[in-house]
């Protein structure tokens, strides 16, 4: 199935119990995987081994459409501090894509604290 399509990105979301699939993604040829808030970070990383690029990984609802900023910046201080400022094969995100009713004022508290 994945060969169907030329291209370098091997895309998996999965906001189900991921922690079954995530040591076998990187045989089946998925190179990108997000992932569901519920799973801690630097979990998923030590499972999927430095072959895959994690996407994620804040609550989408709860922390970045109906929290503050503050919360949105701890959240993602929370994480990177999970990967032990190691941010190598990691995109910045919020688990699941982005809701609808995200302020402006999240938004930016989540790209400054990711980009600080």
């Amino acid at each position: 199935m994945l060969s169907a399509v030329d291209s370098d990105v091997r895309f998996f979301h999965n906001d189900a119990d991921g922690l079954s699939c995530a040591p076998q993604l990187a045989d089946v040829g998925i190179n990108l995987f997000n992932f569901g808030f519920d799973h801690p970070i630097d979990e998923m990383r030590n499972l999927v081994g430095d072959k895959v690029t994690l996407l994620g990984n804040i609550p989408p609802r709860d922390v970045l459409a109906q929290g503050n900023p503050e919360d949105v910046r701890r959240s993602v201080a929370e994480m990177k501090e999970r990967l032990g400022h190691d941010y190598t094969s990691i995109v910045f995100s919020c688990g699941g894509g982005l809701p609808p009713g995200v302020s402006t004022e999240n938004l930016n508290a989540f790209i400054e604290e990711a980009a600080g």
